[in-house]
């Protein structure tokens, strides 16, 4: 039996609760690009601690799970200059929308925010236009 669909659910259960304590915990949103750009631009230096121990966690949590047989196999492209490409393309998208997957899609869609439910349908769209694109049309991917 395929059990990507359970991993699938698993992970969106272990994001959700991630954000639920992060916002019962400190009262701020669970939003990794924002908290991620605070560190590089330095604007929360007074919570640079909680921001390292967050980005530490988003890091080192994988690998822990590697012995238990997360082999965490995606789909990625081999491509380095794509992979470069997606990832700026990523970072100037997160600055626009001022905010990203985690706190647009989970934290916003959660607390019925109109910014974040509008923001998740359009970075939702884009994806699907953008696989359309590059996977079906072009081949690239």
């Amino acid at each position: 039996m395929e059990q990507e669909w359970f991993m699938g659910l698993m992970g969106g259960l272990l994001i959700g609760l991630a954000g639920a304590v992060y916002l019962l915990g400190n009262g701020r949103i669970m939003g990794a690009s924002g908290i991620i750009g605070g560190l590089i631009d330095g604007s929360e230096r007074a919570a640079w601690k909680e921001r390292m121990s967050f980005l530490a966690g988003v890091i080192l949590l994988p690998l822990l799970l590697l012995p238990l047989g997360a082999n965490g196999e995606t789909n990625l492209t081999q491509n380095p200059v794509l992979l470069i490409i997606a990832g700026l393309l990523v970072g100037i998208g997160t600055r626009v929308a001022n905010g990203c997957t985690s706190g647009h899609g989970v934290c916003g869609i959660s607390r019925l925010s109109l910014r974040g439910i509008v923001a998740t349908v359009f970075y939702i769209l884009a994806g699907a236009i953008t696989m359309v694109l590059f996977r079906h049309t072009l081949g690239w991917i």
